[in-house]
C-alpha cells in the first residue's frame, strides 16, 4: 500500500510509520505538513494518490486548547477536514485517530461507539468536530490514556516525578483504559488493510484510575507504590483550565463484535515500555 501518515513525529504517529515500515509510506509531520493549511494538505496527498491516509495529526494541548479555541478548531476539526477532502479526490481511505474526550464522563457504563458524544472541554469538542468531517467509507479510531516510547506521556511524567519526589499524588475519581502506542499502531494498520469502515474504540484492556495506573508504573519500576497517594479532581493545584472525563473506559465492542482480537491488557506493555525507559 500506499499509505499519507499526518502527525507522524507525534507519540502515535511514529509508531504508526513503523507498523507500515513494508509498505510505502510517507511520513508527514507537523514540521513538514500543517494540516490547518488546505493548499499544502491537497498537494501534498493529491501528487502521491496514496491508498490510505492515517491521520493522527492533531493539537492535544489539552489545557491550552480552552484558552486557543481557534488553533483548536483549525488543526483538530478544520484540519480533518482538509485531509479528508484530499483523500476524497485522491480516493483514499482514511482512518482518523479520535480521542475519548468526546464523551462528557458522566455515563455509569462504559463507552461503546454507538454512544452520543457529549464533549465538555474544547480539545473534546474540536476532536468531535473533526469526526464529523470523515466519510461514511472510511473509520474513526477512538483512544484513551495514550502512552508509549516517544513523546510526553503519564509514564514518563511518573518516572520523572519518583526521581524527584519522596511522596506523589494522582487522581482517584477519573477513570480509564491506558493505550500503548506501540500496540494500538499496529491495530491502526490492521483496520487499514481491511478498509473496516465506522467507528472503533481501541485501547487496551484493564480499567484503572489514574493512581491506580500511577501505582502499577512504579510497581514495574520496582519502587514503592505506596509512595503514591490518591486525591480527588477537586483536590488538584493548580485546578486543570479543561474539564475531564470522570468516566473515560471506552469498550472495545465494534473490534469484539467483528471478531478482531482485543489489544492485551495494559499491564503487559506497561512492564515492557518501563523497562525500555529505565534501562
Amino acid at each position: 500500500m500506499k499509505v499519507v501518515v499526518t502527525g507522524a513525529g507525534g507519540q502515535v504517529g511514529r509508531e504508526v510509520v513503523d507498523a507500515f515500515a513494508r509498505d510505502d509510506v510517507i511520513a508527514a509531520a507537523h514540521d513538514r505538513l500543517d494540516v490547518g493549511d488546505r493548499s499544502a494538505v491537497m498537494a501534498a496527498i493529491t501528487s502521491v494518490h496514496p491508498d490510505v491516509v492515517v491521520h493522527c495529526g492533531a493539537w492535544t494541548a489539552v489545557d491550552a486548547c480552552e484558552s486557543d479555541p481557534d488553533r483548536a478548531w483549525r488543526v483538530n476539526a478544520l484540519g480533518t477536514r482538509n485531509v479528508m477532502e484530499a483523500a476524497r479526490r485522491a480516493g483514499a481511505y482514511v482512518l482518523y485517530l479520535s480521542t475519548d474526550y468526546v464523551f462528557d464522563g458522566t455515563k455509569a457504563d462504559p463507552y461503546v461507539e454507538w454512544d452520543a458524544p457529549n464533549p465538555a472541554s474544547m480539545y473534546g469538542r474540536s476532536k468531535w468536530g473533526g469526526e464529523q468531517e470523515i466519510d461514511p467509507g472510511c473509520a474513526i479510531v477512538r483512544t484513551s490514556w495514550v502512552c508509549g516510547q516517544h513523546g510526553p506521556n503519564m509514564v514518563k511524567t511518573v518516572l520523572r516525578l519518583a526521581n524527584e519526589h519522596p511522596k506523589l499524588s494522582f487522581v482517584d475519581d477519573q477513570r480509564g483504559h491506558p493505550t500503548f502506542a506501540a500496540d494500538l499502531a499496529p491495530m491502526l494498520r490492521t483496520l487499514a488493510v481491511s478498509r473496516l469502515p465506522g467507528v472503533y474504540h481501541v485501547t487496551n484492556q484493564g480499567e484503572c484510575s489514574w493512581y491506580e495506573f500511577a501505582a502499577a508504573v512504579l510497581a514495574s519500576a520496582g519502587a514503592d507504590p505506596a509512595r503514591i497517594q490518591p486525591i480527588s479532581t477537586a483536590q488538584l493545584q493548580p485546578p486543570r483550565p479543561a474539564p475531564r472525563p470522570a468516566n473515560s473506559v471506552l469498550d472495545n465492542a465494534a473490534l469484539r463484535l467483528t471478531g478482531i482480537d482485543l489489544l492485551p491488557d495494559f499491564h503487559e506493555p506497561l512492564a515492557q515500555l518501563v523497562r525500555t525507559l529505565t534501562r
